[in-house]
């Protein structure tokens, strides 16, 4: 999210004197609300960043997100998948997270039924994926296969150890707070939730403050600007906040147990492809960035777009809005 900064005048020249004021500017009540200026340094006036020794110590971050009906603050951490047990979705009716998944999602809109499917755009990214493979010289080798038993203990530990994400959340649902102040009065208040069962969750509960709920850049997510940002075409599409709007969605999709959204961005997925090819033209270099943007070209706004607001509603129906 935007982020300002104050700036304080030079008061080595004539006529720049600061003017004390018992009321805030409106620069420094920005300045208040900024992550990156929760404290200052009063010899140079620049922000110096938030202290993150509490965080770092319990392993939990705290995050916003923003949604169409909002912008809140909740918590996130990673632990490994075997330490950690998932939300209760047993509220949850008709849903469940182990059923065969559909390929296909249905998307009602303008009373019209419009059909996304992962295949949809399979043929779109056939020509250039055959191009790149013959251009890298991607030929596939065989390889020794290990005994099934061995391959399939190998691939439960891995899955047992990989680290997932574990949310503020409660029943299935994901519980944001609309004020720094809301959500630490939640966090000591100890009501019950999914992050009690962490190991270093009580320790946090004893030390954290409000000033301490300040999210990094890269834990603030902008998803209300999703859908808006695709329908505006290939020319205007924001690489960084579409590609950090796929890495929070995935990672609610998995804490909340959303198999549709899950499906709809897993590899493969017309929206995971979307993802690939920003991520090329973001940092593939001169010529992975021009085979991504040449993708991208291939890639039509309105199916992104919808694809998209069909994620963001079902992210928006699991959250718990609070204070």
């Amino acid at each position: 999210m935007a982020r300002q900064s104050s700036h304080r005048p030079d008061t080595d020249e004539p006529g720049n004197e600061p003017v004390e004021s018992d009321s805030p500017t409106d620069s420094q009540s920005r300045d208040a609300e900024s992550p990156e200026a929760a404290t200052t340094d009063q010899k140079t006036g620049e922000s110096a960043p938030a202290d993150r020794s509490l965080w770092e110590k319990v392993r939990i971050d705290p995050v916003e997100i923003a949604l169409p009906a909002g912008a809140g603050f909740t918590l996130r951490a990673y632990r490994p998948a075997n330490e950690v047990t998932p939300t209760d979705i047993s509220d949850r009716e008709g849903e469940d997270v182990f059923a065969s998944r559909s390929r296909g999602t249905e998307i009602e809109e303008d009373d019209e039924t419009v059909v996304i499917l992962d295949e949809e755009l399979a043929e779109q990214f056939a020509e250039a994926d055959e191009e790149e493979a013959k251009a890298d010289g991607a030929d596939k080798a065989d390889t020794d296969e290990e005994p099934a038993d061995k391959a399939d203990q190998a691939a439960k530990k891995e899955a047992d150890t990989e680290e997932v994400p574990i949310f503020l959340t409660h029943r299935g649902k994901l519980l944001l707070f609309k004020s720094p102040e809301g959500l630490v009065t939640f966090i000591r208040s100890g009501a019950p939730h999914d992050l009690a069962q962490l190991d270093t969750w009580e320790q946090l509960v004893e030390r954290v403050e409000p000033a301490d709920i300040v999210p990094l850049d890269q834990d603030s997510y902008e998803l209300d600007l999703v859908v808006e940002n695709l329908r505006g075409g290939h020319d205007v599409w924001d690489a960084t906040l579409l590609i950090e709007a796929g890495e929070i969605a995935r990672d609610l999709a998995y804490a909340l147990r959303l198999p549709a959204v899950l499906d709809m961005l897993a590899p493969g997925s017309s929206l995971d492809d979307l993802d690939e090819a920003l991520r090329a033209t973001v940092s593939g270099g001169l010529v992975s960035g021009f085979r991504g943007r040449r993708r991208l070209r291939k890639i039509g706004a309105q199916t992104a777009s919808l694809g998209w607001r069909t994620i963001i509603g079902k992210i928006s129906a699991a959250v718990d809005w609070r204070d």
